[in-house]
């Protein structure tokens, strides 16, 4: 009787070692819950595998893609309110400034403020079209990224190894990483520009490398044009500083010198008469927006005192108002008798028989005051 119970043990568990290797064989090692009642079911590893591709599979196949959509769908809502702060901020920067350019409706002229309102428009037309470029840049990337995750998921359910693809694709990425470093340090530079709004096509700036005007604007490089006509391509991510000199408002300072024996509170008059004449012309090419100020004596030069002059004007027209100035107050400094010195100097005149007296500061062979004569040694 022992050894009838031990004979059906041992037939029992080989019955259930044959269907535990059967069952790995129709369903892997981790057999899902499907393949398992269907095996279970019907006894059959051919029918429990088949049963397994066409409904389990694809049904995990559509969870991930489901799944993926709306990852998609959630970041690429997350990168349009991204993009809608960035814009709003703008959109109050621009709003202030179009207040104050309609605040001044009083002091422009008509024409003036059009031009003004509609240069500020196109400044945010330009920003929001910026802005989504760059939300079409973002949303590309975080698809990109999605979807290879998304297929190398789909990949590994159809028991495909992703060990040696992973391994290839990390052997490429680090040689690509490095021969592209300074690429993707552009990129990025331009990526954070852009969101910045730093510059744009149009601003007078200074890149450290180049000053002028910028003629386009990419993720990799920046064109910028000098006053001598030459075109500058700079990489983005050469650019450690910049100086713009084009956005929202500029400012002119001249430094005007007058002899030391000028009357300096008629010389300051008519300075200022001046500029204000210019700020209530409210010429095209120089717009000054407020009202000028004489800051005062700025330096005792060696041959003149210096009084400065500030002006608040338009974007990009702080030189044309310097020259306009210029021309003016040298008119008016001509018709008022106040006189811009230039350097002078003391000219010392010896003869061979000077040599053996002394030359006397009274004598014959002295000239002092002469204008014009020698070199000049101004800058």
């Amino acid at each position: 009787m022992l050894h009838i119970g031990e004979r059906k043990l041992v037939n029992v568990i080989d019955t259930f070692s044959s269907m535990a290797a059967t069952l790995n064989e129709a369903c892997g090692t981790d057999p899902d819950w499907l393949c398992r009642k269907v095996f279970d079911w019907t006894d059959n590893s051919d029918l429990a595998g088949v049963a397994t591709w066409l409904v389990d599979r694809p049904v995990k196949v559509a969870v991930i893609a489901l799944l993926a959509l709306i990852i998609r769908r959630v970041v690429h809502r997350a990168i349009d309110g991204l993009i809608d702060r960035l814009m709003s901020e703008r959109s109050s920067e621009q709003r202030e400034a179009v207040e104050a350019a309609e605040a001044a409706a009083g002091t422009l002229r008509r024409d003036l403020l059009t031009e003004k309102l509609a240069s500020l428009r196109e400044r945010t037309e330009r920003a929001r079209q910026r802005a989504k470029t760059l939300g079409v840049l973002f949303k590309s990337i975080a698809s990109a990224v999605i979807g290879v995750v998304t297929i190398m998921m789909l990949l590994g359910e159809f028991d495909i190894n992703l060990g040696p693809l992973i391994a290839g694709a990390g052997i490429v990425g680090v040689a690509i990483g490095f021969g592209s470093q300074a690429l993707v340090g552009d990129l990025l530079s331009g990526i954070f520009m852009l969101i910045e709004d730093q510059y744009g096509v149009g601003d007078v700036i200074d890149a450290g490398d180049a000053t002028g005007t910028v003629e386009s604007v990419g993720l990799r490089t920046t064109r910028i044009r000098d006053v001598r006509g030459t075109l500058w391509h700079i990489p983005n991510g050469e650019i450690r500083r910049v100086g713009n000199m084009s956005q929202v408002w500029a400012r002119a300072i001249l430094d005007i010198d007058v002899a030391y024996d000028t009357d300096l509170d008629l010389a300051m008059e008519t300075i200022k008469t001046v500029a204000d004449e210019l700020w209530e012309e409210q010429l095209e090419e120089a717009t000054i927006v407020e009202e000028p100020v004489i800051s005062g004596v700025q330096n005792f030069g060696a041959d003149a005192v210096t009084i400065r002059l500030s002006v608040r004007t338009e974007p990009s027209e702080q030189w044309s108002t310097g020259r306009v100035l210029r021309k003016r107050i040298k008119e008016a400094f001509d018709e008022a008798g106040i006189e811009i010195p230039f350097p002078q100097r003391t000219v010392w005149l010896k003869s061979e028989a000077d040599q053996k007296d002394p030359v006397k500061r009274d004598g014959p062979g002295f000239q002092t005051g002469t204008r014009g004569g020698g070199t000049d040694d101004s800058e």
